[in-house]
This record gives structure tokens, C-alpha cells and sequence, in this order.
């Protein structure tokens, strides 16, 4: 009786093993692969310092670093970051740029290129549902009036440059500002914002001067005793001022003026202490492992533009893990909503202005040693987000997303 009882769950068993032999395996969850196009423009060589000139792969590195980031977390979901590098050489459209990136699959895409170029590239990728994140252009119309309903910004304006700077000279009580502007259209639209922010925040300019670019060898044999006889001259006939104030987006002349003025003041601007989205001393809130890490890879210091970079790749991250999808319509939709926030190192976390797409974020003011001050700066107050003092608050924005 036992014998035959044993028989029978032995012959039961194997009856159920062929059976499931005989039915196929369920196949794995398809990976999501999402993939992500840069978008750069080559970059001029020409910094004052030989220590400023910029990486090859300035920018990029910042974007390659963060899809390794992503790609930590998309395992455990099943999605797969990857990043193409799109290099527009002088005379590339880049709207046949941007058609070549839509039919190799790709509708995401961090952009370092000038203003008119990354207008362009939006136009061109708007019928294709693209979706654009602007890290490198600080223009503030590309924020305002020719602002882009399919153009994220993460490169901080020059509004919010200048803005961060005024708050920290305003709590320092040096109010009277000596402004030297160059003599290109960056320099003069840098100008601009600084005029605005001197406004906002008590400063008054006491005199306004132009540096004119004459070209020329900056490098020379004699370059330091030219500098060094000029820049006094050229500030010599100041009125009294607290603070010199440079806006030489161009690279022609700040980086001389400190320690050669005239007067003995301190420089801010362009130069000395400077206005920034991420420098390589940032040693703050965790920024070392960031700092670190990106060092080990890539063998350099992280700069603004590759932490700009950086930030435009976490947010597609960030995106594609709340909303299991990469398609760019429902990413924007939660980057605009209150359940994003991104961490970046920077004391706090941010979020995006949903009236023109630009991402909040401390600006830390730095001298190219230490992070001198980050601002907002204490005791400057919004309704809503005190990161909102910085550049254009919704009330004067211009922009109607289209």
C-alpha cells in the first residue's frame, strides 16, 4: 500500500515537470533605453590664464559623469542611460543636427551652444516632441522673450549672476561700484544685468568705464609690464568707490585688473570674486565625493559649465525614474510639478520656475581659492522661494512659453 501510494506522487511529479517544461519562460521586462544627445559648440582658447583654458571635454565630462549616476539607479528599475556627443563645427546647421539626433531615436538633449544656435536646434526639434536642456547660454531672452516651451534651462542667467553678486556686496555695505565694461556684445549685455542689480539692491555706480579690445598678443615677453603700467593709468581718474566691478564676459581684460588698480580695492565681477553656478573649491554639503569622483574619472577639477551639464542629465534622471518613461512630455510635466527636486551639492535642493523653465539654484560667490559667500544672501526674503531673488521673478518675467 505504501509502495503504490509512493509510486503515485512519483508519477504525479514528473507528470507536473513535463508540464512546465512544456510551457515557455516568461520573457524578461524589456529595458528601457533612454538615450541622450549633447549638443556643443567648439570653445574659444583664448582665457587670460593658461589655467583657464578650457578642457576638450569641458562640459560634456559633467553629462558623461551623471548618466553614470543614472545608469546606478536605472539597473534596478531596467532602464539604460546612454549619451551621443554632437559636436557643431563653424557653419552646421543645427537643425540638421538635431534631425540626424530625432531619427537615431534620441528627443533628449543637453545643449552648450550659443543663444541664436540653441533657438534654432528648439525650433527645429519642436514638431519631433524633442525636449532641450540649455547648459551652457546665460542669456536672459532666452528665458524672457524668446523664451522656448521645450528648452529647460539649468546654466543660471546673467541675472541671476549679477543679482547673487549685489546681494553680497549689498550685506558687505560696499555700495559704490566703479564699472568697467568691455568692449563686446557679451560684455555689454553682462553690463547690463549688473546696471539692473546695482537698482535692486542699493548699489550705486559712480563711474562707468569702457575697456576697449585692441587685440593683440596677450601672452607676449612684455605682456606684464604693459599690464602692469596700464591698468593704473586706466583706473587712476576714479572717483571714490568701494569695490571695482568688471564685466568682461569676453576674457580680454579682467583677470588683470586685481592687485594693479589705482586705488586699493577689491574687484568683483569677471574677476576676483566672482559669481558662479559650481567652482572647483566648492568643498560644501558633500560636494567633495562629487568632486572627487569626477576627478578620478576624468583626471581635472569639475567646472560650471560640466556641473550645468550634470544637473541637465540628473534631471532627466531624475524624470525617467518617477515617471517610468522617457518620453520628454512626461518628463517636463514632472520637472514643472512640486514632486521634483534635485540635489546638486549645493546646500539645498532645486526646483524649476514653471513660468519660464529655468532651474533655481544657489549662486556661490567665489575668488578661484575658496567659496568666499553663496547667495541668496541671509536677510533677502520671497513669498515663495528666496532662490526667486535671483534674476527675473515671475511678476517681471516677459516669457509665454510657445
Amino acid at each position: 500500500m505504501l509502495r503504490a501510494l509512493v509510486q503515485a506522487l512519483v508519477l504525479a511529479f514528473l507528470a507536473t515537470t513535463l508540464v512546465l517544461a512544456a510551457v515557455p519562460a516568461a520573457p524578461a521586462a524589456e529595458a528601457l533605453d533612454i538615450k541622450v544627445g549633447y549638443l556643443r559648440a567648439p570653445k574659444p582658447r583664448n582665457a587670460i590664464s593658461l589655467i583657464d583654458v578650457p578642457a576638450d571635454n569641458v562640459g560634456v565630462a559633467g553629462a558623461q559623469a551623471a548618466i553614470a549616476d543614472n545608469n546606478t539607479t536605472g539597473k534596478f528599475l531596467n532602464q539604460r542611460f546612454t549619451l551621443e556627443d554632437v559636436l557643431l563645427k563653424p557653419g552646421d546647421d543645427p537643425a540638421a543636427a538635431v534631425a540626424a539626433l530625432t531619427q537615431r531615436g534620441v528627443s533628449l538633449v543637453i545643449a552648450d551652444v550659443p543663444e541664436d544656435t540653441l533657438l534654432k536646434a528648439a525650433d527645429a526639434g519642436r514638431a519631433g516632441g524633442m525636449l532641450l536642456f540649455n547648459a551652457g547660454a546665460p542669456d536672459d531672452r532666452l528665458r524672457e522673450a524668446e523664451c522656448r516651451a521645450n528648452v529647460v534651462h539649468t546654466a543660471p542667467t546673467r541675472s541671476m549672476l549679477a543679482d547673487a553678486l549685489a546681494q553680497y556686496l549689498a550685506w558687505k555695505q560696499w555700495r559704490r561700484w566703479f564699472l568697467v565694461v568691455g568692449s563686446h556684445e557679451r560684455d555689454k549685455l553682462f553690463a547690463e544685468v549688473l546696471r539692473r542689480a546695482a537698482k535692486r539692491f542699493g548699489g550705486r555706480i559712480v563711474q562707468e568705464k569702457v575697456f576697449e579690445d585692441t587685440g593683440g598678443s596677450r601672452r607676449s615677453d612684455s605682456g606684464v609690464v604693459q599690464v602692469q603700467r596700464q591698468i593704473p593709468v586706466f583706473t587712476q581718474q576714479a572717483p571714490d568707490h568701494d569695490v571695482l566691478v568688471a564685466a568682461d564676459e569676453s576674457e580680454v581684460f579682467a583677470g588683470y585688473l586685481p592687485y594693479r588698480t589705482w586705488s586699493a580695492r577689491p574687484v568683483a565681477g569677471s574677476a576676483g570674486l566672482i559669481p558662479t553656478s559650481w567652482d572647483a573649491s566648492n568643498d560644501q554639503w558633500g560636494a567633495t565625493q562629487m568632486q572627487d569622483r569626477f576627478a578620478k574619472q576624468f583626471a581635472r577639477r569639475m567646472t560650471a559649465l560640466d556641473m550645468q551639464a550634470w544637473m541637465a542629465a540628473r534631471m532627466i534622471g531624475e524624470a525617467a525614474t518617477h515617471t517610468r518613461s522617457a518620453d520628454p512630455k512626461a518628463m517636463l510635466e514632472f520637472l514643472k510639478g512640486p514632486s521634483f527636486a534635485l540635489a546638486a551639492f549645493k546646500g539645498q535642493k532645486l526646483t524649476l520656475r514653471d513660468w519660464n523653465l529655468q532651474l533655481r539654484q544657489p549662486i556661490l560667490l567665489t575668488d578661484g581659492r575658496t567659496i568666499v559667500s553663496v547667495s541668496p544672501q541671509e536677510g533677502f526674503l520671497h513669498q515663495v522661494s528666496e532662490l526667486d531673488t535671483l534674476g527675473f521673478d515671475r511678476s517681471e518675467s516677459q516669457c509665454k512659453l510657445k
